[in-house]
């Protein structure tokens, strides 16, 4: 009776198991025609398309995975907000030496973890966002609720992370520049677990079903490894995927060890700084292989963000697993949304007459002699025959990019330990059954990925740490560079960014009231935080200088263009 019972589970899970009917190729060997891309992943029609990306931008603003490792009981975090200093909850929190009450709402919460604000439905083009509920009662995409059978529950999303506010406006798939969705899982880390039921139940009136949500969720921070970014802006993905395996067993499904979530295997990232910034959508495109320094060679990179995020949540890999072979319906809509994702243009934001034509034309014959080799080739609608007829707008466009088949890495003598640190764990990862069904595979690379620039104005800070903090810098001989900037929020586009170094101010320029925000202070030359390197196209063998001021300005024009 009991292996019948397990028969006709398994049965049921795999009937309800659905297959993709679009194809792309996820192959290490994948290989882009030059001068075309992979915006439209599955080669849908245009309005399959459309409607796919409306229901992939839901997605990542309400994370769909039901199985999602950490849930917050949405209820009662209401209601604690709601309480005075005598909750029980708050005290014992005050007790353990964690100052984690300071949030007075839903909003100051949301508003710390770095969420932008959902657009107005006015909104047009790229900035037209879709309302998940069909109606514009979710103001900050990025958090969204889970429905469970024990209650609502809180957690967060793809764009919590690849959003962000630009002047007002929520860009989606734009690098977030200000997050702490790696600080707030290291927080819960160190106290969640240690509070007890009971109290939980006290101090936030939770039901029955929510103390079991609750309890779910401490249960799975116990097998999460955390670490805090060392400056604000950057992510600390590649630690909590590394040092959560290493709380549990070493096994297909990496299932879950009281030994290891009290004693974790020894990893290199427990103390070896990895970080990066989490990276812009629109560029996925153009690429064959993911993350910073392609490491990922093969597989969408929706399932591996997927599983890397859930691993980091403490989930049950088979549960994932299943999860993922009954929602492929899903996962196919949230990739068209990521390829699909469109970069912002300057000309959006700021007038076109803040770029100078002429100068921006020269500065096309720059980038073709000292960038085109490893950023690609940007052909511009004033090379066109029809370019006389266009409008001052119009005219700054990009017809056509041709980047590369499959996508390169090269060291560039950049700061080197983001793409080393791949190394402490991809043989765990490419051991895992899920990463097998899921057709990953994680090789470790010597170098990053030159990335295609379309956007780069709006990429700022620069680099894959994030250690420069505008193109003036960029292009500046390595020991001259700012050694210190402030990564502030873009929100008075007059004072919160340089236009004519495209990026943040630096010096005299930074904004007064941003020079009390410590986190957010970038420092350059600890491990990991290197900011040299990414030279050799500037400056000669010989240390001199091979572009003139003058053609450093007519680049920075033409970028802007991009």
């Amino acid at each position: 009776m009991f292996l019948a019972a397990i028969l006709f589970s398994f049965l049921s899970i795999n009937a309800q198991a659905q297959s993709s009917p679009y194809n792309a190729d996820w192959s290490e060997n994948a290989v882009i025609p030059a001068g075309t891309n992979r915006a439209n992943i599955y080669n849908l029609d245009a309005e399959t398309l459309e409607k796919m990306k409306t229901e992939g931008y839901k997605h990542a603003m309400n994370y769909p995975v039901t199985v999602t490792g950490l849930l917050i009981p949405y209820q009662p975090l209401l209601n604690f907000f709601n309480t005075d200093s005598n909750n029980p909850l708050k005290k014992l929190i005050l007790q353990m030496g964690k100052n984690y009450t300071g949030f007075k709402n839903e909003t100051e919460l949301y508003e710390w973890i770095g969420l932008s604000q959902i657009n107005s439905p006015d909104a047009t083009g790229i900035y037209k966002m879709p309302y998940p509920n069909g109606k514009k009662d979710q103001f900050y995409v990025g958090a969204g609720l889970v429905k469970t059978a024990n209650g609502l529950g809180l957690t967060f999303s793809c764009f919590a992370c690849h959003s962000a506010s630009l002047f007002g406006t929520t860009v989606m798939g734009l690098t977030n520049k200000r997050p702490h969705a790696n600080k707030f899982f290291h927080m819960a880390r160190g106290v969640v677990p240690y509070i007890p039921n009971s109290i939980f139940k006290a101090g936030t009136n939770a039901t029955a079903g929510e103390v079991l949500m609750f309890d779910r969720t401490k249960k799975n921070l116990v097998s999460v490894g955390a670490s805090v970014p060392e400056v604000l802006g950057l992510d600390t993905s590649l630690p909590q995927v590394a040092l959560s395996l290493a709380r549990r067993n070493d096994d297909d499904y990496a299932t879950k060890s009281k030994i290891f979530e009290s004693f974790p295997r020894q990893n290199d990232l427990d103390s070896f700084v990895s970080d990066s910034k989490p990276l812009p959508w629109w560029n996925l495109k153009y690429k064959t292989h993911w993350l910073a320094d392609a490491s990922i060679v093969a597989g969408n990179p929706i399932l591996t963000n997927i599983l890397w995020n859930e691993i980091g949540r403490g989930a049950d890999l088979h549960e994932l697993e299943n999860w993922m072979k009954t929602n492929q319906k899903t996962i196919d809509e949230l990739t068209v949304a990521a390829f699909a994702t469109e970069a912002p243009r300057w000309t959006d934001f700021f007038p076109a007459s803040t770029i100078n034509l002429e100068r921006a034309k020269k500065g096309q014959l720059v980038f073709s002699n000292r960038c085109q080799k490893c950023h690609g080739e940007y052909q511009k609608a004033w090379s066109g025959q029809n370019a006389s007829d266009l409008n001052d707008v119009d005219v700054l466009g990009t017809t056509k990019i041709v980047y590369f088949e499959r996508t390169p890495t090269k060291d560039v003598d950049t700061d080197s330990q983001r793409f080393e640190a791949i190394k402490a764990f991809s043989d765990s990862l490419n051991g895992l059954s899920i990463s097998k069904w899921m057709k990953t595979t994680v090789v470790p690379q010597a170098g990053y990925v030159p990335p295609p620039l379309v956007g780069i104005w709006s990429r700022y800070p620069y680099l894959h740490n994030n250690s420069i903090p505008n193109l003036c810098a960029l292009l500046t001989r390595p020991e001259n560079r700012p050694k210190t900037f402030v990564q502030g929020p873009a929100v008075n586009r007059e004072t919160d960014y340089d236009k004519e170094c495209v990026g943040y101010p630096v010096g005299d320029k930074i904004p007064k009231a941003w020079l009390q925000d410590i986190e957010a202070t970038f420092v350059a030359g600890k491990g990991g935080l290197s900011n040299l390197g990414h030279s050799k196209a500037f400056i000669g063998d010989q240390g001199e200088e091979l572009l003139t001021p003058d053609d450093k300005l007519n680049l920075i024009n033409f970028l802007k263009t991009l």
